[in-house]
């Protein structure tokens, strides 16, 4: 995963290809926390004690996108933020989606409230 954090976003405007079978399968490998859905996109949930939390991570996450020119869904409810990842451009996963989820990966949080 660090690997993958170190590097940048690259632009998509359509004519780089989806990443498919082993490629997405060792991609995916990489981020273990991340949900595969249905090979088109990436999710996952984290979990935070309260909304303010969460909003502080949401903002972080926002600077990040907006460094990296790649912008993910991302939805805040009070004790969890889901974040979703993939390139418009291309309806599927490209390398991108997998450096910035990575970089999402590395954003400090508190300790998970249990359950």
């Amino acid at each position: 995963m660090e690997e993958l954090a170190k590097r940048h976003c690259v632009p998509c405007h359509g004519g780089t290809p989806r990443l498919t079978g082993a490629n997405l399968t060792w991609m995916a490998s990489q981020l273990p926390d991340w949900q595969l859905v249905g090979e088109k996109k990436i999710r996952r949930t984290y979990r935070f004690p309260d909304f303010a939390s969460g909003l502080a991570f949401v903002n972080a996450v926002g600077a990040i996108a907006e460094a990296e020119g790649h912008h993910p869904d991302v939805l805040l409810a009070w004790g969890k933020v889901e974040v979703e990842l993939w390139t418009h451009a291309i309806d599927g996963l490209s390398e991108s989606d997998f450096i910035l989820a990575a970089k999402i990966d590395l954003v400090p949080r508190p300790a998970s409230p249990a359950g």
